[in-house]
């Protein structure tokens, strides 16, 4: 779990240039969105929101990662007074099926094969709340990516490096998975799992 106290990035001096990031709470304990923030220089203090995940019946890919942002930054949001509290989800959909994060070594190596050598997308709900006012705004991000054709030898590989353990799809685009994705059409940080550009604008809404 990420630090709770003082925000981990310094603001930039507002008297310098005229420009200044509202301080974050992001709804996570997830050690890749504190990366994207700290990479755009966004101070933040993380908190854990836990959540039920379960999908609902009748629920699509992206009403789903939506609400389930939604649940993350209001769960947070909650507890606080004052603040903007930024919920995220992540999921990776091919072939029908949506992947979360895989349950074991097996789950993962399913993923992989599933994943290996087509097309699939990834869609991150973000979700700003206000606790002062509890106002919300949600929406989602959508990139495509395409896998190389793995070799069972490539995936137990892949799978040995312990990297597809806690990620949706069960792979890192940011890590040993590169070796293996041929093109992406979007948003990369989209696939790390937090679409900063989108969060700046639906902070640029309020």
């Amino acid at each position: 779990m990420e630090n709770q106290g003082e925000p981990q990035v310094a603001a930039s001096p507002a008297h310098e240039t005229g420009f200044e990031l509202e301080p974050l709470v992001l709804a996570s304990a997830s050690p890749r969105r504190a990366e994207i923030l700290r990479s755009v220089n966004w101070p933040f203090t993380a908190v854990a929101a836990n959540v039920d995940e379960s999908a609902r019946d009748e629920e699509d890919v992206s009403e789903y990662v939506e609400r389930l942002a939604c649940e993350k930054a209001e769960t947070v949001a909650e507890g606080r007074a004052s603040g903007l509290v930024l919920g995220a989800d992540t999921v990776v959909a091919v072939g029908g099926q949506v992947l979360g994060k895989p349950a074991d070594t097996e789950d993962a190596r399913r993923m992989l094969r599933l994943l290996s050598g087509r097309w699939h997308e990834v869609l991150t709900g973000v979700a700003l709340v206000r606790a002062e006012t509890k106002e919300v705004l949600v929406a989602h991000e959508r990139t495509r990516v395409r896998f190389a054709a793995m070799t069972d030898a490539e995936i137990d590989w892949y799978i040995s490096t312990n990297e597809p353990t806690d990620k949706a799809g069960a792979y890192a685009v940011q890590g040993c998975a590169a070796l293996f994705i041929e093109e992406i059409e979007g948003d990369y940080r989209n696939i790390m799992g937090l679409p900063i550009r989108l969060v700046y604008k639906l902070m640029g809404e309020f």
